[in-house]
């Protein structure tokens, strides 16, 4: 009997992974497809010659090199300063008690509660005004700022209500005589979160991060409101450029987000039992 619900158990996990694949997999097998067999009447899954030259003629619709670059920058940059302000964010509301810190955190809360659509115009005002930026003066006028630059598609994500919450979350469940050994060898706060907390975060950073680089490479709202010269578009805004007003083209669309989608599965696939372990470590106390 128990053998009979293992095997049950087996085969429904399979079909889940499968159904949830099942996107990716046609997106991978019409990247390999002529025109001919995705135009077909009938569904063809298995194309009948692998098209590598799918992938080559992506390269020929504009400078692929510079948007990769511009994501690659834009993503990890963010995400490593995320996770540096983040974690020191935490390990302050989680291990250094002072006035209101509750109330603040409070505050911090209430960050997650708006949409990311509500500040987006305020932000981006912010930044195209930002003093002494892009030709602007002190008063934030006469140039762009910091409109159509890589440095305005950073700022919005090194920081976020949600990183600041798992951290402390996950730093609340390490046992609090760390820093009582910490004092006693005459290591202050900082260098208590430098030397100890900072090594003990590998699920942590693991969960977080891939969280925050999934985040900032698959962002198009931003980038699309944010940029306007080729010099500075992302991989995001690049794949539109196989929609045309006289319709799609489907193969080199389906290969460009293939080679977009596999830097998410690359760090996802080398980091996966550090994101569990964070995950779940950060959801024990509240």
């Amino acid at each position: 009997m128990d053998k009979s619900i293992r095997v049950f158990g087996f085969i429904l996990t399979a079909l889940c992974a499968l159904l949830a694949l099942s996107p990716f997999l046609m997106m991978l097998s019409v990247s390999f497809q002529s025109d001919s067999e995705i135009f077909s009447p009938s569904l063809v899954i298995i194309p009948s010659s692998l098209r590598f030259d799918n992938y080559l003629r992506v390269f020929e619709s504009g400078d692929w090199i510079r948007y990769f670059y511009n994501s690659a920058v834009v993503t990890i940059i963010s995400t490593v300063v995320s996770l540096l302000i983040n974690s020191m964010a935490g390990y302050v509301f989680a291990r250094i008690p002072f006035r209101f810190s509750n109330a603040l955190f409070i505050v911090v809360l209430i960050g997650m509660m708006i949409p990311t659509q509500v500040t987006m115009i305020p932000v981006f005002i912010m930044l195209r005004n930002a003093p002494l930026f892009g030709g602007n003066s002190f008063l934030g006028q006469g140039g762009r700022g910091l409109y159509d630059t890589l440095t305005g598609l950073i700022l919005p994500f090194i920081a976020g209500s949600f990183g600041v919450f798992l951290c402390r979350q996950y730093y609340l469940t390490l046992p609090k005589e760390i820093d009582d050994a910490a004092a006693i060898d005459g290591c202050g706060r900082f260098m208590a979160y430098l030397q100890i907390y900072i090594p003990l975060s590998g699920p942590l950073f693991a969960s977080l991060g891939i969280l925050k680089f999934a985040g900032s490479w698959n962002e198009y709202t931003w980038p699309l409101i944010m940029t306007r010269s080729d010099s500075t578009r992302t991989v995001q805004l690049a794949i539109t450029y196989f929609r045309t007003e006289t319709g799609v083209d489907w193969s080199r669309l389906m290969a460009a987000a293939v080679m977009i989608s596999l830097p998410i599965f690359i760090v996802f696939f080398t980091t996966q039992k550090r994101f569990v372990a964070g995950l779940t470590a950060g959801s024990v106390k509240a």
